[in-house]
């Protein structure tokens, strides 16, 4: 269910509180979500499979493995939204959120 601002059920349900995974408290300094975050998105999407960020250091990973793998299809992905969906001046903050994560997962 959507309201007429663009706000979904767990926006209502908490009374009028955007979820923590949209708020400052429930992103990490270092970039992309914390626990709190996290969890809020879960509770805010039933069904998701969203886990933390592979912060392993690519050399420590074992070739073909799910972090690898995980890590590897993020970092491809985040790569094109940087190059195609971002400003040049977000893409050179190294402040963004989007570069913030890119350092996160070591790509």
């Amino acid at each position: 269910m959507i309201n007429s601002r663009g706000m979904g059920r767990a926006y209502l349900a908490k009374g009028g509180i955007t979820p923590a995974w949209q708020r400052k408290e429930g992103k990490s300094e270092s970039g992309g979500l914390n626990r709190k975050g996290i969890a809020s998105y879960r509770a805010a999407n039933p069904g998701s499979k969203l886990s933390m960020a592979v912060t392993t250091k690519p050399s420590k990973l074992k070739k073909g493995s799910k972090a690898a793998n995980r890590r590897k299809s993020f970092c491809a992905r985040m790569k094109g939204m940087k190059k195609r969906l971002t400003s040049a001046k977000t893409a050179r903050d190294p402040d963004s959120r989007i570069n913030k994560s890119l350092r996160k997962w070591n790509c």
